[in-house]
C-alpha cells in the first residue's frame, strides 16, 4: 500500500501572479518609452506657435477685462503677435505653397500691422482690433485646422 505524502504541495499560483505583474509593469514601461520616442520625433513648432499666439490674445483680452487698454499695455502683445506672424509659413511647411494659406498669413500680418500703426487707445477700439485679428485666425483655422 502506498502512504500519502505528508507534505502539502506548494501551489505555483504565487509565481504566476508575480510573473504576470512583472510582465504588465514591463509592458507599461516599454509602451511609455515608445510613445515618448515617437513624440520626440514630432515637430512641436506649429503647436507651440499657436499656443503662444493664443496666450498673447488672452493677455489682450485680460487687459480689456481689467480696463487696461492703453497703448503701453497692449503694444508688447501686438508686437509679439506681429513677430510670430512672420513664422506662420515656416511653421507649416506643407502649407507654404498654398495660396489660401499665404493670403491668410498675410491677412494676419496686415491686421496686426494696422493695430500697431494705429494702436488702440480705448477698450472699445481694442475689442475691434482683437476681432479683426481673431477673424483672420478663425479664417485660417476654418480652412486648415484638422
Amino acid at each position: 500500500m502506498s502512504t500519502p505524502d505528508p507534505a502539502p504541495r506548494k501551489s505555483n499560483g504565487g509565481r504566476y501572479l508575480f510573473l504576470l505583474i512583472l510582465g504588465l509593469a514591463l509592458g507599461v514601461i516599454a509602451t511609455v518609452m515608445v510613445l515618448r520616442a515617437l513624440d520626440a520625433r514630432k515637430d512641436h513648432f506649429p503647436a507651440a506657435l499657436m499656443e503662444v499666439q493664443g496666450w498673447h490674445m488672452g493677455q489682450l483680452k485680460g487687459a480689456m477685462e481689467q480696463n487696461r487698454c492703453s497703448a503701453s499695455d497692449v503694444m508688447p502683445h501686438l508686437q509679439a503677435l506681429r513677430a510670430m506672424s512672420n513664422d506662420l509659413e515656416p511653421a507649416f511647411p506643407d502649407l507654404r505653397d498654398d495660396e489660401r494659406f499665404k493670403s491668410a498669413a498675410a491677412a494676419m500680418r496686415g491686421a496686426v500691422d494696422k493695430a500697431i500703426t494705429a494702436p488702440p487707445l480705448s477698450c472699445e477700439s481694442l475689442a475691434g482690433t482683437m476681432k479683426a485679428i481673431g477673424d483672420t485666425c478663425k479664417g485660417c483655422h476654418r480652412d486648415f485646422k484638422n
